[in-house]
């Protein structure tokens, strides 16, 4: 019998780079013309189902694209988190591992925050050199508050432990300060600077360990949870609880932050209200908590959402777009072909300046944004929808006595209460609007606690009903 020698595939993995044996008996030649043309008609198909699908997607309508704007820490992270609690629930919930880690981080860096008061105290009422009285203790400084202080110390290891994990390589600034241990703090405030997560890098994967190999697309439970991770700080928060608590609950506390000056934004209150929980053995994130959860995020981040409203079920594209100053340039490529935008405005800013210019105040820089967006002409067809955004905070400051008029002037003499500082907001924001835009539109105003899951999913509802109908009206679908 001849031998035959067959050539040898170039690529076993790409069945058509296969080429016939150079000798083939007529059975064969026919056997494998026949597998051949199968193999074509079956590719043919899959290709015609390619293209009817693109053929498709060009005939049908373009997903509906939203654009959060707003300055640091205005809210936008918080909004996108909403949208994604309402729209894509189980990812949501697949991501409490990451978020666990960032409460437990927001809780280790407001108590730092309270311990480097304590020392600024301390070290105030430290005799002067030579000298031989002892040091005079103020009714602040107890030798009760002394001792927690002490006992507390481990947080700062707990504090390191957690920025190294949540800015893996890529993935985050933090100050050079958190890194080495140090107790600085910020110059401007005494406060200590936040880490930033580059949204683009998927730093939620670094705790995915976490879960056992059973539980790795849920998170909805403690039994998910594999305890036994070595560098995960709850025996350490446990250990500490009852001290943060007596700590936080101090009166002397208290008065000490209110005398440094220390704000309500510095410390994370919800989570120090709620330590015994939040410290437990088997603490497992709410969807409140996750929205409560502090991360500042560098970069754009875009999420897509199939929503249904009236049978319909359309494509929502929302992008996340860094509010730092050094970021904003980055938006305009984003004002092509947008539908809405999103604009948070954190009123209760009022008393505050930037972070990245402590010569800006933050309300003003609000204002500012908002005129540079509504006087685009790039964007004006597209929806701006303003959110008064953080009127929890705002309540608790004019309650507390800080008066609106020491900081913006044209307040004037009127009542510092909330509701009349809100209606002088919407008329301000509201007024450059209507003066400014280049064509005439409506005014959509909010006022709103992103952090209110309730509230927000009534607000978001509303939103997406006017987008879906003012859309079909642009198709032609509605009359």
């Amino acid at each position: 019998m001849q031998a035959r020698v067959a050539r040898p595939a170039p690529d076993d993995s790409d069945p058509l780079s296969i080429q016939p044996p150079i000798f083939e008996t007529l059975e064969e030649r026919t056997a494998r013309l026949a597998r051949e043309s199968r193999e074509k008609e079956i590719s043919d198909a899959i290709d015609a189902e390619i293209e009817k699908s693109r053929a498709n997607e060009r005939r049908g309508p373009k997903p509906i694209k939203i654009l959060l704007l707003g300055q640091s820490e205005s809210g936008k992270s918080t909004t996108l988190k909403n949208f994604q609690l309402m729209y894509d629930p189980k990812s949501f919930r697949a991501e409490r591992a990451s978020w666990r880690a960032v409460v437990q981080l927001n809780v280790v860096q407001s108590f730092r925050n309270i311990l480097d008061a304590v020392a600024r105290i301390e070290n105030q009422e430290q005799p002067s050199p030579g000298s031989p009285q002892s040091p005079k203790r103020g009714p602040l400084l107890t030798p009760e508050i002394l001792g927690i202080k002490l006992r507390l110390q481990p947080l700062a290891d707990v504090e390191k432990n957690l920025i190294r994990r949540i800015t893996t390589a890529g993935s985050g600034q933090v100050d050079p300060d958190f890194r080495h241990g140090s107790s600085n703090v910020h110059p401007s405030k005494g406060t200590l600077k936040e880490i930033a997560i580059n949204s683009t890098i998927p730093w939620k994967h670094a705790f995915s360990r976490l879960l056992k190999s059973d539980h790795r697309s849920s998170f909805d439970s403690a039994d998910a949870i594999d305890w036994d991770d070595p560098e995960d700080p709850w025996a350490i928060l446990n250990q500490c609880s009852q001290d943060m608590i007596q700590l936080w609950n101090s009166p002397s506390i208290k008065q000490l932050l209110t005398k440094k000056m220390v704000r309500n934004e510095d410390l994370s209150e919800y989570f120090l209200d709620s330590l015994e929980r939040i410290t437990a053995p088997r603490y497992v994130p709410t969807d409140d908590d996750v929205l409560h959860a502090r991360l500042k995020t560098l970069g754009v981040s875009e999420h897509l959402f199939k929503i249904s409203t009236d049978g319909s079920v359309r494509d929502w594209k929302v992008y996340d777009v860094g509010g730092q100053r050094s970021l904003r340039a980055a938006w305009a490529p984003y004002f092509d072909d947008i539908d809405a935008i999103i604009f948070l405005a954190p009123i209760s800013c009022f008393d505050q300046v930037l972070e990245e210019d402590h010569r800006v105040n933050r309300l003003e820089d609000s204002f500012k944004l908002w005129t540079m967006i509504v006087t685009n002409r790039l964007l004006k067809d597209t929806n701006l929808i303003l959110f008064l955004n953080k009127i929890d905070l705002l309540r608790t400051k004019l309650t507390s006595g800080v008066k609106l008029r020491d900081y913006v002037v044209s307040y004037g003499d009127r009542p510092n209460d909330l509701d009349s500082a809100t209606a002088y907001f919407k008329r301000k924001f509201g007024g450059i609007l209507y003066e400014k835009s280049p064509s005439p539109r409506v005014f959509y105003c909010h006022l709103t606690t992103v952090t209110d899951t309730k509230s927000t999913k009534y607000i978001l509802s509303n939103v997406r009903d006017m987008l879906m109908r003012q859309n079909l009206m642009k198709t032609n679908l509605l009359a």
